[in-house]
């Protein structure tokens, strides 16, 4: 009967995702991350700041996109989409990737006189990210009436969060955070 009872448990504790050794559940978060993939959406009042650079960095659990701006955030508004598109025209942003996310930030690539605040040498290819987990593309969408739209080519739809980190100095970052998996 012990052993009826062993096995019985050790079913009991695989089914409830701890196996034999004890492990973490099979329901606990990876890395602790609790994102989601809903939009993650911020706005404000203040005058938006331009954008001068856009740049991306890997970590442990996840991928990482930062738009630097040249004073402080107005917002953003960063969802999973089938294409992203092009501000104005509409046109279709090709991007590598299992998933796409279109990145908006209430800021222009252009100063008060039209000039560019922010040159890539290559829209298509803001940031080499070959080697990166997570991320598959960055691609420059567009800087329209105010607002700077850029496809993130993802491997798949992955939780994300965003977020502004202010400085340095009077300027912040826009952070798009997006997890290696679920």
């Amino acid at each position: 009967m012990t052993g009826r009872l062993s096995a019985t448990l050790a079913a009991l504790a695989l089914t409830a995702g701890r196996g034999l050794a004890g492990g973490p559940p099979a329901s606990a978060a990876y890395c602790g991350i609790t994102w989601g993939s809903t939009a993650k959406v911020a706005t404000s009042t203040i005058r938006p700041a331009p954008i001068t650079n856009v740049r991306a960095g890997r970590h442990a659990c996840f991928d990482r996109m930062v738009v630097d701006l040249r004073g402080r955030a107005a917002g953003y508004n960063v969802r999973y989409v089938h294409q992203v598109r092009q501000p104005g025209s509409g046109f279709v942003v090709p991007l590598r990737g299992g998933a796409r996310l279109s990145v908006t930030v209430l800021a222009p690539a252009y100063n008060d006189a039209g000039r560019p605040t922010y040159r890539p040498a290559d829209p298509r290819n803001l940031v080499n990210v070959a080697g990166y987990t997570t991320f598959r593309q960055i691609a420059l969408a567009g800087s329209f009436e105010g607002r700077t739209t850029f496809g993130l080519g993802v491997r798949a739809r992955l939780p994300m969060r965003v977020f502004v980190v202010p400085g340095p100095g009077a300027g912040s970052r826009v952070v798009v955070d997006v997890a290696h998996r679920w």
